[in-house]
């Protein structure tokens, strides 16, 4: 059991601080937040993925272009000053930001140039040991750094085009077409890495000042990887793949009660065979990678550890894709050989079979309950595993996750069924005011050695707090919290709830 003792945490993403940026980043408000956290009696900062996302994917952090990049809209530029990368005076804009909501080609476009005047200056005047580390990062971060920078450059100079519609010699990656690419654009390349090496230096110190708080980050991988990625480019015998670079089966899931059709999702599948070859090396290496990021990791879509939906490329629906085994066990056993405590938690939620459970229970790895699945007003309920009572100790428990409503925003349009299930198991008169901290105690009463409340949950929002709404391709990702919204009064009733429920 990875989580010794009994404990709780936020979820929060980065993006989603305050900051007078346009988008929370790794600066003096994070550092505030982990204050916050310890104050409260808490020792977990859950967030999401930290790669890389793009306007054309919707800005999903579940949809990159690396799977070993940070994103630079992350970087503080606050700390670009103390680091005497930039000048104070760089940091006044004209752009009139929303502290509400992140407006992604807004932000984007302020702090890519923000972060070309910071390389300059980087570049000119030379910065004491700076150059030092930047040339340590590279040799440390060669696993993916140079392909990376490549990709993204090579991109750019494409005109944004997918890396299958390249010329020839560079598409396949011969090496000396590549080789003479990257020095004709070599300054955009080491731009890109520089863009890396900063992300990654911010990253570094908050993490050691939050494990110096006693708090560690919890973090999460998706399974997939985009198809137009630098993964996918510098590794295309790993997926199942034409001759071209196209794919020739892709990810979903099987049509089920909510879609009579299922979900295609598009990303390319893993070519396991040749994987095996390898040793499932570069899946060992991305995990690995996470790991040194987090103190735990939440690998996504888990079920697909066990089989996974494959869907002919050319279909239009998911209507027509198989279950096809994965090599999980094999993976998990190797990453088991380099970290035998195994700080993986397994995203577990949706149709969960025989060996799914198996592959969770040989690992002895903790998994989800969402207690907003629980009150569902109809004779099973109380048999349900998201009821607290059938709750297990290994197992992290939330009131609802990035994916789901805000506990206010189901309960205000809730079946009078469930409001009334949910209120008889609760013993509480609720109303929409008060439903959010009723479910909130519930997470922190329950037997789960983790329990983890969304921050909109804490401060009781509706739908007005909804992180994501699956399905949809447009305004996800965009919430922020306030400044002073996460006040001295929630911070005491976590701390209080914390200590009274030995968390």
């Amino acid at each position: 059991m990875i989580i010794k003792k009994r404990s709780a945490g936020i979820l929060l993403h980065i993006t989603s601080l305050p900051s007078r940026f346009g988008i929370g980043d790794l600066g003096p408000e994070a550092y505030k937040f982990a204050d916050q956290l310890q104050e409260a009696g808490q020792r977990y900062w859950q967030i999401l993925p930290l790669n890389p996302t793009e306007i054309g994917s919707g800005n999903s952090p579940y949809s990159s272009h690396s799977a070993f990049a940070g994103n630079p809209l992350l970087v503080s530029p606050e700390l670009l000053v103390e680091e005497g990368l930039l000048h104070k005076q760089d940091l006044k804009h004209e752009e009139e930001f929303d502290d509400a909501r992140v407006d992604f080609a807004k932000v984007s476009k302020y702090k890519i140039a923000l972060l070309q005047k910071a390389y300059q200056y980087f570049s000119d005047e030379l910065p004491d040991g700076l150059w030092k580390d930047f040339t340590e990062f590279q040799k440390e971060q060669k696993l993916w750094l140079q392909d990376f920078a490549n990709f993204v450059a090579f991109k750019k100079n494409f005109e944004h085009k997918s890396w299958v519609e390249w010329p020839k010699e560079i598409k396949r990656r011969e090496k000396q077409a590549v080789k003479e690419l990257a020095e004709e654009l070599s300054e955009q390349v080491e731009f890109e890495m520089f863009m890396q090496f900063i992300f990654y230096r911010q990253w570094e110190k908050l993490k050691s000042y939050c494990n110096s708080k006693d708090i560690t980050f919890f973090g999460d991988m998706p399974f997939y990887v985009s198809h137009d990625s630098a993964d996918v480019w510098s590794h295309p015998h790993l997926f199942k793949l034409d001759d071209e670079g196209m794919p020739t089966s892709v990810s979903g899931v099987p049509p089920d009660f909510f879609s009579e059709t299922g979900q295609l999702w598009g990303t390319p599948v893993y070519d396991w065979k040749a994987m095996a070859k390898q040793e499932y090396d570069w899946w060992i290496d991305r995990i690995d990678h996470n790991l040194r990021l987090f103190g735990i990791l939440r690998l996504d879509h888990f079920r697909a550890f066990s089989a996974y939906w494959e869907v002919p490329a050319k279909d239009e629906t998911a209507e027509n894709g198989k279950w096809k085994e994965s090599p999980g066990k094999e993976i998990l056993g190797l990453v088991q050989q380099k970290y035998p405590e195994m700080p993986i938690v397994a995203e577990d939620l949706g149709d969960i079979d025989q060996p799914v459970r198996d592959l969770i229970h040989d690992f002895d790895l903790p998994g989800m309950i969402v207690l907003l699945f629980a009150f569902v007003g109809d004779e099973h309920a109380f048999e349900s595993s998201f009821m607290p009572h059938n709750h297990t100790r290994n197992s992290i428990v939330y009131t609802g996750t990035h994916d789901n409503s805000t506990v206010r925003a189901w309960f205000e349009k809730a079946p009078a069924k469930d409001k009334k299930l949910f209120s008889r198991y609760s013993y509480h008169d609720l109303t929409d005011e008060n439903a959010a901290k009723v479910m909130v105690w519930l997470a922190y009463m329950s037997v789960s050695q983790l329990a983890v409340v969304p921050v909109q949950d804490v401060l009781g929002l509706g739908k007005e707090g909804i992180m994501n709404k699956p399905s949809t391709g447009s305004g996800n990702w965009e919430w922020r919290l306030q400044p002073k919204q996460f006040s001295k009064e929630h911070i005491k009733e976590l701390q209080q709830l914390a200590n009274l429920y030995g968390r």
